[in-house]
């Protein structure tokens, strides 16, 4: 009753003709090796994997969960398996470097690769979802001693990692931590204190786990200025004995939903660690990770709609009701299912663009364009995690109602969607954070000029296309006029209100999120007009229109909101 299919065709699509990425690989001497025929293979790969391995699965580890007993955490049936089987097939290692013992491919088709086990398995994708960013934050700031230790390990994927932030009393205010390290005679600290929401902080999938902690330093200043980074590892080294470390899982947390991922409260008891980067720079060298992790949680929004849109057409296609038609002909039904593939098919365009500028941060020869590169990460990064998580969340919600009441049965598939993307709304910063962090760190702390920079580069492209794209172009051109007023009237007024700024900061990550798609839909359309008489170009193409003429509308109001200074916000 419920399925996954990789949708490989909208995925080529999208990296051969709408993004043209094999073409930038080529100047990129780190990645000019790698041609359009060696990606899709990778992609099919992965692909079966997903449907072929993590799909079956994913309903029975829903209603088994983990269990933990005496600080031992037990996984559902199958997860071991298929994490050894993930690890033999070389996905880890996909975009390390190779002198780690990676395989040195673009973040681009690990993205991908992400999106096709996060809609097959939420629950499962959580073990492995920060391995990627753990390497990179080791990577940047680890010691020699470190990285020689651990990157191999993380590389392959033969260990885990965790990212240790969250303490009962702190939440998302990280300047309330209270772990402490305090340092010992042989360089290593010992590590007290407790954290909770652990994503496999204890697990059997792996003989070891990397603890990467937040914790304070005797001497640290308060708040967030006084955090720094250790590694902590569930079992140490093998020149310490391979002693089990004083880390401990105290229990794990009976969830809405992800039931198969362990999400612990972990206890550290004087456990030994080693610094990572700098003292009090902890949030400095953990952001590597975080954001690593917020493109990550991105891709699980996009992958909740793509598998929650698949299933909603199957069965609407298969249901008949009222007078012998089956429901995808009904209005009502085929708005939901357009909505839902138009928003798919358009995040696909942003999140993929969004992995080739990190490719690109990464590896361009050019430094400029290395930087430019790296801003225009640093704006898409909370507008992806915030706005396809929430769109992932919603349209599993509308999706549900294309079942009626077989929709609230556990057996169709689609509850456990709806309950699985609610918690990307929430963890590794939540959407509203993100929209704060958009506003007031990205757009208003340079006045808009790295914004201004972006906006540039999609009108560009709305330049580029023909007579046969001018819907498009024109609705884009609307966008982003729409963006720079509300830009500018908020990086005028907000030294006056600076209250303004909090108020709005969702609807403008919201504007924001429907400038980028109507980008999206105009690059699909240009992409796919060329394709005439190819049946599913002319579904994609009529996606991108419906989007533009159905979904884009609601960026008027968000736009409408940014812009009304004076509606206060009455007190709680």
């Amino acid at each position: 009753m419920w399925s996954y299919t990789p949708p490989l065709r909208d995925m080529q699509f999208v990296i051969e003709d709408v993004l043209q990425a094999p073409a930038a690989w080529a100047a990129i001497p780190a990645l000019a090796e790698l041609d359009a025929d060696t990606a899709r293979a990778v992609l099919a790969e992965a692909g079966r994997f997903a449907s072929e391995v993590l799909a079956p699965i994913n309903s029975a580890a829903d209603l088994q969960g983990c269990r933990w007993r005496d600080g031992v955490v037990t996984t559902p049936a199958g997860y071991r398996e298929a994490y050894a089987a993930y690890v033999q097939g070389g996905w880890p290692a996909l975009s390390c470097r190779p002198d780690d013992g990676g395989q040195g491919l673009p973040v681009l088709l690990d993205a991908a690769l992400n999106e096709m086990i996060a809609a097959a398995n939420h629950g499962w994708t959580m073990y492995p979802g920060l391995l990627h960013g753990a390497y990179e934050c080791l990577r940047a700031h680890g010691s020699d001693a470190l990285k020689q230790r651990y990157l191999g390990k993380l590389a392959s994927g033969e260990w885990l990692a965790t990212m240790n932030l969250t303490e009962p009393q702190a939440g998302s205010d990280l300047g309330l931590l209270r772990t402490k390290a305090e340092p010992r005679a042989d360089g290593s600290y010992a590590i007290i204190g407790s954290k909770v929401f652990i994503s496999g902080g204890e697990q059997d999938l792996t003989p070891n786990i990397v603890h990467l902690v937040l914790a304070r330093l005797p001497e640290a200043p308060p708040g967030t200025k006084g955090i720094s980074l250790f590694l902590a590892p569930k079992f140490l080294p093998d020149d310490m004995g391979r002693a089990r470390n004083a880390i401990r899982c105290t229990g794990i947390e009976k969830k809405m939903g992800i039931k198969g991922s362990a999400t612990c409260a972990m206890s550290f008891d004087g456990a030994t660690g080693w610094l990572i980067g700098q003292p009090h720079r902890g949030l400095a060298a953990m952001f590597v990770m975080m954001n690593a992790a917020r493109l990550h949680v991105a891709l699980q929004g996009l992958g909740h709609l793509e598998i929650a849109q698949q299933n909603a057409h199957a069965y609407a296609r298969e249901r008949i009701q009222g007078r012998g038609k089956a429901i995808a002909e009904h209005p009502a039904m085929r708005r939901t299912l357009w909505t839902l593939r138009a928003l798919a098919e358009g995040e696909r365009v942003i999140a993929y663009w969004a992995a080739m500028l990190l490719d690109e941060s990464h590896h361009h020869p050019d430094a400029a364009r290395r930087a430019q590169a790296s801003d225009f990460v640093g704006l898409l990064t909370p507008v992806a995690k915030a706005f396809f998580t929430d769109n992932g969340h919603r349209g599993a919600d509308d999706a549900l109602q294309v079942w009626g009441g077989y929709g609230f049965v556990h057996d169709y598939g689609i509850e456990q969607a709806v309950r699985d993307s609610r918690i990307a709304l929430i963890y590794e910063g939540t959407n509203e954070i993100q929209a704060i962090d958009l506003l007031q760190r990205k757009v208003l702390d340079d006045g808009g000029a790295k914004l201004g920079g972006l906006l540039a580069r999609l009108e560009a492209d709305a330049d580029r296309v023909g007579a046969a794209s001018a819907e498009f172009a024109d609705a884009l051109r609307a966008q982003t006029a729409a963006a720079r007023a509300a830009t500018a009237a908020l990086v005028a007024g907000a030294q006056a209100d600076p209250e303004w700024p909090l108020r709005v900061a969702d609807d403008y990550l919201r504007g924001i999120g429907f400038t980028l798609l109507a980008w999206a839909w105009l690059k699909r359309a240009a992409a796919a007009q060329p394709l005439a008489g190819d049946a599913w170009a002319g579904d994609t193409l009529r996606a991108a229109r419906f989007g533009v003429q159905w979904l884009l509308p609601e960026a008027a109001f968000r736009w409408q909101r940014v812009a009304a200074q004076r509606a206060a916000l009455p007190s709680a």
